[in-house]
């Protein structure tokens, strides 16, 4: 057998999905180390759990329904869609479920996770984007929450004895209401579900993520070897426990989003190691080999064209040996990623079967977009950096190579690989290319599916999945939801196609993302690639004809300028239909919108000790202006030090601390870190401790340090944080999950050690 997968073939479960014959096909791999003895006692295993299911299926009609959720993970990057990475318990699904290969999502991760749970146009229920960007209500598409008109299939499923239960990566909550202290509407707890264990935001760290549990910040587990995906998992098989335990005549929706395949890429040497060798052919290679495999698969036509590198990307016999060595590192890291959460993905089947769930459960499994292409050509090695448009040195990812996959590295692949994983297409996440919007969609549910490993053709969009699960359950949404009205569903659903291969799929569908445009109809497909800042009338619109061209290869604007006409106006229609007007072509500068009804409007803050973690995209907004912290203290000893504020991590952020006497401030760009000192001792006795920066030009200025109003030091920080200071939260007297200062580094949370009376932030 082969060693990598033997790590994930221990559990029996694991170890009956590598004797299926339809896995081996699709995995590539051998089983000849099984015994004949392993086999039988794992199919009377299987035999009896099956019968446990079907006797569970007679006592609860309502089937469970699991989505799982991928991360930024393209249209090839599993086994059954293509991949050589291992990827056996997605493989399992697939071999006993429907594959379909023409599913769509919407360009990036918060359009797609509202249209999920909604059934409904991203557009139309205020997740035009991701919820990071609030952009106010001029733009009520573009607010980071799912209007209360459009409920989610946990509040539906709630009224339908159903219990709700989400786990992961939420990002469906505008990001300045990521608070201790709420709003809680757009929580998942205000969304229907009823317990929530995961992080917030668009990205969390694998080692030491800001979790949440319910409505509560949580600490991260002190638990050797500690990995969310693998934290999450856990829970999810805790909750299905106790509700078939303690409550078994009640069906479950459950709702697993992980981080993976997201940047930072971060999971345990071992996977790394399982890769080792597989990609020093190169990524040209790779791409090849996939698209022929899913030629063999009929997961594409068997006419679908490979079409050339994306600009920038080279050929990699034209690399040098530095480039070669850190690329095959980031996708030996990525790959071993995506091993580790399908190892987790099979722990949960596992447990399904094992409390007799399985055969009565409805299982969709999905990625939220294509792959991303933020870590540029060289890759990236620091979170923080890409969001800010800051490129990093290839030396700096090769000095720190043996950093990737660890605590040490916020990691992300370069767009070689990043279009290796979006094979057989072009372009990446963020567009509204094939490579964007066209990802993977298993569908498991055996009492419905009878052509188990088949491949479905129709055409399907991520708003579509839930009005299928509607239709499977023969209920109908209700009329009101806590009192306010809802939306029609703009979804098509899809269940006939679970029984039927002659189903047919969704006729018309619009995209748009900041500017980025197209239009789905009958087999014909427009599209524009826009530059930002231009008129959206000077864009120059593409055509496609992907029901003959998969992979967007041909373009036939020039031979069909009346199709391209028809199509044009056809994607207005569709755009006013579904609230797609205003549009903005904002990029990195949305984390810059700032909503007058939202905390970070406010230009003076008061936090006390004793404050949870506060989210950096709901902290005090000192981006590219002048502001103050003051900090009155008492130090009783001359040992009193420790941190008095400090925000983000090892990668980027800022802390004022004292340390052996003296008061310090440090700015973590990222590539620079900027160091002021006090000349004089912080005195013992009551004082006001105080950081002023003074902006003088953009993104640029001059610290100061004060000590009962007198100036003790003093420096110029060249360069600040242009759209996003750091993935990691403010806290106050100390410094959690990762510290931003190497001098304190070896401290723990470095606790100020005196007293804190307040800390106020003054912004001007």
């Amino acid at each position: 057998m082969d060693k990598g997968l033997k790590v994930l073939s221990k559990s029996p479960f694991q170890k009956l999905t590598a004797v299926a014959s339809a896995l081996a096909l699709l995995s590539g791999c051998s089983y000849k180390n099984i015994t004949g003895q392993e086999v039988k006692a794992e199919v009377l295993k299987q035999k009896t759990n099956e019968q446990k299911s079907q006797k569970r299926g007679e006592d609860s009609p309502k089937p469970n329904i699991v989505y799982i959720v991928l991360d930024d993970s393209g249209f090839s990057d599993i086994g059954s869609y293509g991949s050589e990475v291992k990827t056996p318990n997605l493989d399992w699904l697939a071999a006993n479920g429907l594959r379909y290969n023409n599913s769509h999502v919407t360009p990036v991760c918060s359009p797609t996770r509202a249209s999920l749970l909604t059934g409904r146009n991203p557009h139309d229920i205020g997740m035009s984007t991701v919820a990071n960007f609030d952009m106010g209500p001029e733009y009520e598409n573009k607010r980071g929450r799912i209007y209360p008109e459009a409920g989610t299939i946990a509040e539906v499923l709630s009224e339908n004895s159903y219990n709700n239960y989400a786990l992961g990566k939420w990002h469906l909550s505008p990001s300045h209401q990521v608070t201790p202290a709420g709003p809680y509407e757009n929580w998942p707890l205000g969304k229907g579900f009823d317990r929530f264990y995961g992080f917030l935001e668009d990205s969390g760290d694998q080692y030491r993520p800001e979790l949440i549990q319910d409505n509560s910040p949580v600490d991260v587990p002190k638990k050797k070897n500690y990995h969310f995906s693998e934290d999450i998992v856990d829970r999810a098989n805790q909750y299905v426990t106790d509700q078939v335990s303690v409550n078994p005549e009640k069906p479950f929706f459950l709702y697993l989003s992980f981080g993976a395949q997201h940047q930072p890429v971060q999971v345990p040497r071992k996977y790394i190691d399982m890769y080792k060798g597989v990609y020093d052919k190169g990524w040209d290679k790779i791409r090849e080999e996939r698209f022929n495999k899913q030629k063999e698969l009929g997961i594409i036509p068997k006419d679908t064209k490979l079409p050339g590198l994306n600009p920038g990307v080279k050929p990699w016999d034209q690399l040098n040996d530095d480039e070669k060595m850190a690329f095959i590192r980031f996708q030996e890291t990525y790959a071993g990623f995506l091993t580790h959460t399908d190892e987790q993905i099979g722990r949960f089947i596992d447990k399904l079967r094992s409390v007799g769930e399985l055969e009565n459960t409805m299982i969709v499994f999905l990625s939220d977009n294509g792959t991303s292409s933020m870590g540029k050509n060289t890759g990236s090695i620091n979170h923080t950096l890409p969001y800010n448009d800051v490129p990093e040195k290839l030396e700096d990812v090769v000095n720190h190579i043996d950093d990737i996959g660890s605590d040490r590295a916020g990691a992300e692949s370069p767009t070689g690989w990043a279009q290796v994983s979006n094979t057989p297409f072009k372009f990446y996440k963020a567009t509204t290319f094939e490579a964007g919007i066209h990802t993977p969609l298993i569908v498991y549910y055996p009492k419905m599916i009878k052509d188990k490993g088949a491949i479905r053709n129709q055409y399907v969009h991520v708003s579509d999945i839930t009005p299928t699960v509607y239709d499977v359950l023969g209920i109908d949404i209700p009329k009101e939801i806590k009192g306010v009205k809802q939306m029609e569903l703009q979804g098509q659903s899809f269940a006939d196609s679970l029984r039927s291969t002659k189903s047919s799929g969704k006729e018309t569908q619009y995209f748009e993302n900041n500017g980025q445009r197209a239009i789905y109809h009958d087999g014909w497909k427009a599209l524009t690639l826009h530059k930002k800042g231009d008129l959206y009338e000077k864009d120059v619109w593409q055509l496609y004809h992907v029901a003959e061209d998969f992979s967007e290869s041909n373009d036939l604007a020039a031979k069909y300028p009346e199709k391209v006409k028809e199509m044009q106006k056809l994607w207005e229609k569709e755009a006013r239909k579904y609230g797609v007007f205003p549009m903005t072509d904002i990029a990195g500068e949305g984390f810059l919108t700032i909503p007058k009804d939202s905390i970070r409007a406010r230009n003076t803050f008061t936090f006390y000790p004793g404050m949870s973690r506060l989210s950096e995209s709901a902290s005090p907004f000192i981006i590219n202006r002048s502001y103050s912290i003051t900090v009155p203290i008492e130090r009783d000893s001359t040992s009193d030090d420790g941190v008095l504020v400090a925000l983000g991590g090892y990668e980027s952020g800022y802390t004022l601390f004292i340390k052996d006497n003296k008061l310090v401030y440090e700015y973590n760009m990222g590539n620079a870190v900027y160091r002021i000192e006090s000349k004089v001792n912080v005195p013992l006795g009551k004082s006001a401790i105080r950081f002023e920066f003074r902006k003088t030009e953009s993104n640029k200025g001059i610290g100061s340090l004060y000590i009962n109003g007198q100036k003790v030091g003093e420096g110029e920080i060249s360069k600040t944080h242009q759209y996003k200071i750091a993935f990691e939260g403010l806290d106050i007297g100390k410094d959690t999950l990762y510290p931003v200062s190497k001098d304190y580094q070896n401290k723990g949370i470095f606790e100020f050690s005196g007293e804190i009376e307040k800390v106020v932030y003054e912004l001007n």
